[in-house]
């Protein structure tokens, strides 16, 4: 087995980044989902689960700046390291939600607010996690000190190209369109196991890498959205429903596997070996 595809997140819920080689600290890869668009008045989390079009906005990251564009829209530019004040005042920080995980974060200013904010017509912020930022793992395949970006629950997520080989068959032989894995936003993708053989792992090693299995994905309706033109469908949710429901609560239905990444620092690079441990 080795990694065919590497893929970060710069923007909660906007377009990601393949990438050659991702680099790891405690929250994940680095660069992987540090900003997050949020509700100007209350802070709570947007995504695509309720604004499709956020699958529009495309990310770039360079050395010191995350760029946000849009056809027709044109771009934002704003620091990854944000300066500590604005002026000669403290930079404004915000309390913001992730589900039921409220923390600290880096307002990012103005334009980004207004560029965001205009093309998703509802008053919002852009903002990152900065030095107050704290956010353990609260789920209980976590342990102490296990941390958490901007994610919904996890730092990372995997997903084998025969598990969306295996789908996409499944949708053919109903006359539906295959699927790109960009619908299910994995940060690795494997090649060179069976089907779903990603469920039953335990351990991983990529290189120096240990990362261990947090359980399966439940999918949500952001996989049921065209991410190059933001339209909504029924697949694949439709067709997960007829062989993929979890055993313990059949409301869901799962598709890929959550990780942990017990190695804290270390590179990941498209190419190396998975080792099953």
């Amino acid at each position: 087995m080795h990694l065919s595809a590497l893929h970060i997140y710069p923007v909660k819920s906007c377009r990601g980044l393949s990438v050659s080689a991702a680099e790891l600290d405690d929250y994940g890869f680095v660069g992987d989902r540090r900003f997050m668009v949020v509700t100007a008045e209350d802070g709570k989390f947007l995504t695509q689960r309720t604004h499709p079009r956020m699958a529009l906005i495309g990310t770039a990251l360079n050395k010191d700046d995350l760029t946000l564009s849009s056809h027709g829209h044109g771009s934002v530019t704003v620091g990854r390291a944000l300066r500590p004040t604005v002026g000669d005042k403290p930079r404004p920080t915000r309390r913001v939600i992730v589900w039921k995980s409220t923390m600290t974060a880096d307002d990012c200013g103005d334009e980004p607010a207004e560029w965001l904010s205009d093309f998703l017509d509802l008053p919002l912020r852009l903002v990152r996690m900065g030095g107050a930022y704290q956010r353990p793992i609260v789920k209980p395949t976590a342990r102490p000190g296990d941390v958490v970006s901007f994610a919904d629950a996890y730092p990372l997520l995997v997903i084998s190209e025969a598990s969306l080989d295996d789908l996409n068959d499944r949708l053919v032989a109903k006359h539906e369109e295959p699927l790109p894995m960009n619908r299910f936003r994995p940060n690795l993708v494997v090649a060179g196991c069976p089907p779903y053989g990603e469920d039953a792992w335990s351990k991983i090693r990529i290189g120096d890498v240990v990362l261990r299995n947090a359980g399966l994905c439940a999918r949500c309706p952001v996989t049921t959205t065209d991410q190059e033109t933001a339209v909504r469908g029924k697949e694949p949710l439709k067709t997960f429903a007829t062989y993929r429901r979890d055993a313990a609560d059949p409301t869901d239905v799962n598709f890929g596997v959550n990780l942990i990444h017990e190695t804290k620092r270390g590179t990941l690079r498209v190419g190396d070996a998975v080792e099953l441990l």
